[in-house]
Order: C-alpha cells, then structure tokens, then sequence
C-alpha cells in the first residue's frame, strides 16, 4: 500500500515539473524536420490504445501522416515463446511485424529514421528489432514500462517465457554491449519510463502474476536499461509511464530537446469537426485479436451529456466488411457518443464515450461478453480505464454515485469496475473519475441483460 500523504507530495511533485516544463516551452520545430513515430502497443492491447497520445503530438505541430500505430494480429504472448500456441504470437512474429510496419512508414513518409514508442511487450518488440537489423532505422527508442528485466526472474519455472528476466529472451537483449557494457543495442538513443513503485509488473512479490509470497527477483528498477536515459514517473502505473500526459510530456522533450509547446502536457487542441473510424476484432479461446471481425454491426449515435440518452436518429448504422473497418463517422469535438456493437456470440455492447477531441482512425472496438454470473441481473455496466488502471487511494473512481467496487488498495492494477443492477429498466449511469489533474465524467443508459445487452463507460485518460 502506498500513504496517501506520499501520493500528495507526489502530485505536487508532478505540478511542479509540468509548471516548469510550460515556463520552457518553445513554438514547435518545423513539420517538414519531424521523424515520423510509430506506436507499439502492449501484451493484449490494440493501436487504439495510443489515441490520446497521438492527439497530443498532434497538438503540438506533428503531421498526423506521420504518427503510426502498429496493430499486432495476435498481441497476447505464448507460455512459451518456442512453442506454437493458436491465437499467440511470438517474440519473432512481433519483430517480424513491426519491422514490416517501420518500412511501411518508411516508405509513405520519405523518412530514413523513426522514433519508436512502445509499451510494456511493445518494448520487447522494439528492442527485438532494433537489435536484429533494425537499429540504423531508429532515431530514439522509448520504452514505456517494460519488463525489461522480465516479471519474474527465476530460470526454473517457465524458462522460455518471454517475460521470464532468466529466460534466454531477455538474457540476449540485455548481454552487456560496447566498452561499458550497454543492454541496449548501439545507434538510436533510448529512453524508459517507469513508474517508482506503482507498476503492477515490477514487483518483487508474485501478487500480480498470481504467485502471492513468491519473491520475483525483479524489483522497482526492472523497467530501467543499463545505457538508456531511465526516467522516473512517480506513481503512475504500468500503462500511465506510456499513456499519462506527463509521459508524453518526457517523450516529446526526448525527441526535440523542448518542452510541449501547449499550455500544458494534459492539453489536447480540439477541432471543429470530428471524423473518427476504426477497426472492428474479436476474440479467440486464447484471448483478444487484432484481426478484422467481419459482418460486426456498428451503430453511432450522439448522446446529451446530462442523460445518455440519444440525440436524433444514428450518424452511421452498418455492418462492417471483410476488413473489419467501421465508419467514418462525422461529428463534434463537444457532443459525447454512444458506440453500439453487434456481433453473432457476442453481447449487443453499447460503449459511451466522452466528447472525441480530434478526428482518429483508431477508434477500435472489440465486443463484450457477458459472464455467465452477469445474466441473471438486470442490467450490467463497466467502468473501464483502458489506458490505464484505477488505484486507491491515489484515484477517486465513482460509479452510479458510489465507489467502484473491486478495486484494491494499493499499487494500481484494476482497469475496470462492474455493477450490476437487480432493475432492467433503462436509467441514466454516471462513472467519475479523478487522478490529480486528469478527470473525466461519462454518462450512459443501462440495457436489459436478458437481451443480452451491456453498458461500457469508456474513459478517454
């Protein structure tokens, strides 16, 4: 458990830098010099996840043709990285992806270098490929909570895991390189941000990788390379050290030697007129996809901001083709959605959004089921935090007027909260969250569980 009163020298902290960062902003350097970025997202995650990030690059003078996101097909690793596991991928087909991924933006943008941005397993792609032929395509390498060390260290149990610190994986990518003996390849310059004791994947107790008492033999530091520039975020959690404002805040500075030239790092410049898309995947036994969910059913709506409830009649409402690509969609920056996602062995899923700042093609939706446990209420609604987690007492998270349930005390590693309702009958639900200066506030409907239908509050931050 972290103290609240270590939380609050924290965010003042926090305050501090971003006050300083502002006071040594500068205009942005030309559009014409800026490498183009490309986003690696983490273990079981989707380009969609960057979202955010992308609209604060953009806020601050970078093209959107030259921000990129990678979406793996499979995201979730194997058990063990050597053997073939249906709906996993590999440390290779992760390389081999991304490699195809740089010289497609290579290519587009008439580049000879990128930046790359990664998160958690996103790093270890990144650093797979920088460190098998990919190096001299490389400007600076940013890696956000990355297990560099592994989450665990123990060459007796799951030895060839990919996240396995003794396994050979990491073993490779961090033997000692050059006179100083650098676990990180020669040529681009690299960062890691990690958190300082908030990362649910470097701890050195087992808990969060379901083996309480068991020592990891990882510790706080494990995001931290030998040759990098190691920067700490104090208590942001395992997705915040790459999602949160303040980490992009150091990538910027990393990449142009300034601060952001908005106001401040949690700015994102809004446009008039909105035109989002997206991709529509699925799930397998094994877990989540990137792979198009074809025949998807996809419905948007504008919503009031009081009630949830719909305003007019649909913006678009059609099924998805063989790409599995949804919109576009034309709206507002000031008007928040509700999402409505229909697919054969899925529940009809109606996600409610906060008013969309800028326009994004990574808008992606993947479906909900509805748990067993869950069908005989009357309605079900989840809190979700995708870019991050919730933790107490650093976070206040309220839904339908009270404290999310299920969240525990502690280092943050909840991303959602469940209530269920003995009531089918449709009614405004309010999820609030606040975290120093990041809040937000979505109102949605509930829908009959019986008809196999749930409510999602999606957080933006």
């Amino acid at each position: 458990m972290i103290p609240a009163p270590m939380f609050r020298r924290r965010t003042l902290a926090a305050l501090l830098a971003a006050a300083l960062l502002v006071a040594c902003a500068s205009a942005p350097p030309p559009a014409a010099t800026l490498p183009p970025i490309v986003f690696v997202h983490g273990n079981g995650d989707s380009a969609a996840l960057w979202t955010t990030t992308a609209w604060r690059w953009e806020s601050n003078g970078w093209p959107r043709a030259r921000l990129h996101a990678v979406d793996f097909p499979y995201p979730s690793s194997r058990d063990d990285d050597t053997v073939a596991q249906d709906g996993r991928s590999s440390t290779d087909e992760q390389r081999r992806t991304l490699s195809a991924e740089v010289d497609g933006v290579l290519a587009a943008t008439g580049a000879s270098q990128v930046v790359l941005m990664g998160n958690s397993r996103g790093g270890n792609a990144i650093r797979s490929y920088i460190a098998n032929g990919g190096a001299a395509k490389v400007s600076h390498a940013i890696l956000g909570g990355t297990p560099n060390h592994g989450v665990q260290a123990n060459p007796a149990s799951r030895p060839n895991n990919e996240f396995n610190g003794a396994g050979p994986f990491l073993l490779g990518l961090n033997a000692p390189k050059g006179p100083n003996g650098d676990e990180v390849t020669p040529g681009p310059r690299w960062m890691t941000l990690r958190s300082d004791n908030n990362d649910k994947f470097a701890q050195p107790d087992g808990l969060w990788i379901g083996a309480k008492g068991t020592p990891t033999n990882v510790t706080f530091e494990g995001p931290a390379l030998k040759g990098a520039t190691n920067l700490v975020l104090p208590a942001r959690d395992h997705r915040e050290v790459s999602y949160h404002p303040e980490a992009f805040a150091a990538a910027y500075r990393f990449v142009t030697g300034r601060a952001p030239a908005t106001a401040s790092a949690l700015h994102i410049a809004p446009e008039a007129q909105v035109v989002l898309g997206g991709k529509v995947s699925g799930f397998t036994a094994a877990g989540p996809t990137n792979l198009p969910l074809a025949g998807a059913q996809v419905a948007v709506y504008a919503v009031d901001h009081a009630t949830g409830a719909r305003l007019g009649a649909a913006l678009i409402d059609r099924a998805v083709g063989a790409d599995g690509r949804w919109g576009p969609v034309s709206t507002d920056s000031r008007t928040p959605l509700e999402i409505v996602l229909a697919a054969p062995g899925f529940a009809t899923t109606h996600f409610y959004r906060s008013p969309f700042a800028r326009s994004s093609d990574l808008v992606n939706l993947r479906p909900e089921r509805l748990a067993e446990a869950d069908k005989s209420a009357g309605a079900v609604v989840s809190f979700t935090r995708p870019r991050a987690y919730f933790g107490l007492p650093r976070d206040s998270v309220l839904l339908d007027g009270a404290p999310a349930q299920g969240i525990p005390v502690g280092v943050a590693g909840v991303a959602s909260a469940k209530l269920k309702l003995a009531s089918a009958e449709a009614r405004p639900v309010v999820g609030e969250f606040s975290s120093g200066v990041v809040r937000e506030r979505i109102v949605g409907v509930t829908w009959p569980a019986r008809d196999n239908q749930l409510t999602v509050l999606e957080l933006h931050e």
